[in-house]
């Protein structure tokens, strides 16, 4: 399997087993991959089917924060673990 790819299935495993309706790898400073599930008024349209959207690009500003945090700490890229979020507990 190529790396891509196992980076593609990690983040939607990430959404569809562990929960979360957003997850985010950082491959180097200025390449991101993240994966969010579709949500309407915070909820999810249908239980079982899943709309997952994969974006491959430049860090959006929040990501650049947290890039510049993982400099400051000398984290090396990429770094290992996966940011997720999870939707607010009811």
């Amino acid at each position: 399997m190529d790396y891509r790819s196992k980076v593609f299935a990690d983040l939607a495993e990430c959404i569809l087993v562990g929960g979360a309706y957003k997850a985010t790898k950082y491959l180097s400073d200025k390449l991101t991959i993240k994966a969010t599930r579709k949500r309407y008024n915070g909820k999810y349209v249908r239980k079982e089917n899943a709309d997952i959207v994969f974006t491959v690009g430049k860090p959006n500003y929040r990501e650049r924060e947290f890039i510049k945090k993982a400099k400051i700490a000398s984290e090396p890229f990429p770094i290992k673990k996966i940011q997720v979020k999870f939707p607010r507990g009811k």
